[in-house]
């Protein structure tokens, strides 16, 4: 049990810095105008959650460490919905309506089609 923890742990090390590194970078490249980090690390994790689940599936990964180290670690620890939900709270009170809208739709449909992209990626490979 204490092998998985540290599997979880070692993934979720790993996606926070990748997440940090995303972040800082779409500030960098886009500014503070819109929540640019939040939503391209909601994409790429969407795309690699699919992916993951893909492999799963097929056998090609074993669950057992994969689904604890990618998928609770590096990738709950890359992903965030609580920073979404606040990046929208912040956009609402700052009366940005069409920004906060933006940004919902942009993070629940581009991710929900990249998860379906990612696990099709997978699939298709016979």
């Amino acid at each position: 049990m204490i092998k998985l923890y540290m599997m979880i742990a070692l993934g979720g090390a790993s996606g926070a810095c990748l997440r940090f590194f995303i972040s800082e970078s779409m500030l960098k490249l886009l500014g503070r105008g819109f929540p640019f980090g939040t939503l391209a690390v909601n994409i790429l994790g969407s795309l690699l959650m699919g992916i993951l689940y893909g492999l799963l599936d097929k056998d090609i990964i074993a669950e057992s460490p994969a689904k604890a180290l990618i998928g609770v670690g590096f990738l709950g620890a890359l992903t965030t919905f609580s920073t979404f939900s606040m990046d929208s709270l912040l956009l609402l009170q700052q009366g940005h309506f069409i920004k906060m809208a933006l940004n919902i739709i942009l993070n629940v449909m581009v991710c929900i089609f990249m998860a379906w992209l990612g696990l099709q990626l997978v699939m298709q490979k016979g």
